[in-house]
């Protein structure tokens, strides 16, 4: 839930030379060894030239997520995500000629199914044949699948930490091969792309709806975040949950899933970084052949609900028989504001570790707190978001001492300046925590097509260290009096009856 702090990734080249190669130093040396090169079909594609061990490491970004999605598809952005390693009409498949025909099948049983179960005046006698019918079908289908084929592709080729994820507003997928298997990436990378195959479509669906029930039906602290969101965001879609509403997940198809890949998986929306053992002149016709196969299509349209000012307190309570937990958000800017950067330097003024005003004042002084911490830029930060700040009381204590200590802590920030000390740590703190998150291929391609794609230059990972140098403590007075006022947040509480009663 953190905010990636990716444009900051600057501060990395600039302070520690010694960690990184002598051509990442600074901008020109670094651009120096890397390579934009954008597709006839609209495809960015990014290689940075790392020699240091015979490998590499991609990392491919697509501009969608769950706020791409409206009321009846929720969940839609995730699914396609599952459904990106079940293969092609190649890969994963017996004989795909019969196994279309059996997904046809599928299909056409699972409509009958689902029009006679959403029918108020269903007939038992008719619904089980027709489910029995539709799972039939999908055995039928399964007959023709050589399961986990992608993944095993990859594993024999050497390659590690295969994985995907999505997030309000973005997909994103990356793993790491031996330098000489750049091809067959190529290959596997754009075929999923090109060609994918919504195989087993039904039954990964349900998966996704069990991974719903463990991770918020069956989880207080799920369900809160799930009514929070959708609270504070009231009109924009970040109100949405990533994992989709059960309804919908019970509801979307296969069509459905396909005409979603066929808006959002436009070479114009998908952004690639390759950091390794790789020569451009070599790379670069192989990406063409296989990457530009890719149709070129339009950029989908732009979000259209901006989410209005808020102008009372909200709060969510919910009463279960768990731990206690107590958080409060205020609505900011989105990541490319100019004051993005103060607001980092807030949360890491507030949350940054065991020196935290938060940790030092909830934690270690009043002992009111397990834990206590910020979440910077929830649910996403493409679009103007939350600044979350979120406690864990201690037994014998209540929700209601934690807000009252955070508050006063967020009151000390608007009349009283940060202190120099606090101000110079946030700043190396940043730059070392960057450090950590830099220090392989793969977070490299990771904060590149990230700047890339979200700000339309890679060279804003170098501009925005300035801005952070900037920051001064008239910024973070100005940015938290202007934020943290009551009518700009929502609070978020679960309360366990019996704990209340005990502290009380």
């Amino acid at each position: 839930m953190h905010r990636h702090r990716l444009p900051l990734l600057a501060s990395l080249f600039l302070v520690v030379a010694a960690v990184l190669p002598a051509s990442a130093q600074d901008m020109a040396s670094f651009e120096k060894n890397l390579t934009v090169h954008k597709l006839k079909n609209g495809l960015t594609v990014m290689i940075y030239r790392r020699p240091v061990a015979p490998v590499f490491s991609f990392f491919t970004y697509v501009d969608v997520g769950a706020a791409q999605e409206v009321p009846g598809i929720t969940g839609l952005a995730h699914m396609f995500e599952h459904m990106a390693f079940k293969g092609t009409s190649v890969i994963g498949t017996k004989d795909y000629k019969a196994e279309a025909e059996a997904l046809a099948k599928v299909d056409s049983a699972y409509h009958a199914y689902d029009a006679e179960r959403r029918n108020p005046l269903a007939d038992p006698d008719k619904l089980d044949p027709l489910q029995k019918a539709f799972k039939d079908a999908q055995d039928a289908a399964d007959a023709y699948i050589e399961k986990n084929e992608f993944g095993r592709i990859v594993d024999r080729a050497g390659g590690v930490g295969m994985n995907a994820s999505t997030s309000s507003d973005q997909t994103v997928y990356f793993y790491s091969l031996p330098a000489n298997k750049v091809e067959l990436w190529a290959y596997l990378e754009s075929s999923r792309f090109l060609d994918p195959v919504f195989r087993e479509f039904y039954k990964e669906r349900d998966v996704v709806m069990e991974e719903r029930r463990r991770s918020t039906e069956s989880n207080p602290t799920g369900r809160l975040f799930e009514q929070f969101s959708a609270t504070a965001f009231f009109a924009h879609a970040y109100k949405q949950p990533v994992v989709g509403y059960m309804s919908d997940l019970m509801a979307f198809t296969r069509e459905d899933a396909e005409a979603f890949y066929r808006k959002y998986y436009v070479p114009a929306d998908m952004t690639i970084a390759i950091v390794g053992d790789v020569k451009p002149d070599v790379i670069l016709p192989i990406i063409d052949t296989y990457f530009g196969r890719l149709p070129a299509g339009p950029k989908p349209e732009v979000l259209r609900t901006v989410e209005p000012k808020q102008t009372a307190e909200k709060t969510v309570l919910l009463v279960d028989p768990a731990q206690p937990v107590y958080m409060e958000a205020y609505h900011r800017p989105e990541g490319t504001s100019p004051d993005d950067t103060i607001y980092d330097v807030i949360a890491d003024v507030l949350s940054g570790g065991r020196t935290s005003r938060l940790y030092r004042s909830l934690v270690r002084d009043k002992k009111i707190a397990a834990t206590a911490g910020v979440f910077n830029g929830f649910p996403g930060s493409k679009y103007p978001t939350l600044i979350v700040l979120r406690a864990v009381p201690t037994p014998g204590h209540t929700n209601e001492e934690v807000q009252v200590a955070i508050r006063e802590q967020l009151e000390r920030l608007k009349i009283e300046p940060i202190t120099d000390d606090e101000l110079k740590l946030v700043k190396t703190r940043a730059k070392a925590d960057l450090i950590r998150g830099l220090d392989a291929n793969s977070g490299i391609a990771r904060q590149l097509a990230f700047t890339q794609a979200r700000y339309g230059d890679w060279r804003e990972m170098f501009r925005t260290v300035e801005q952070l140098d900037k920051v001064t403590k008239e910024d973070v007075m100005r940015v938290a009096t202007a934020t943290f006022v009551p009518t700009n947040r929502t609070v978020g509480m679960i309360e366990n009856a019996d704990a209340a009663k005990t502290a009380k």
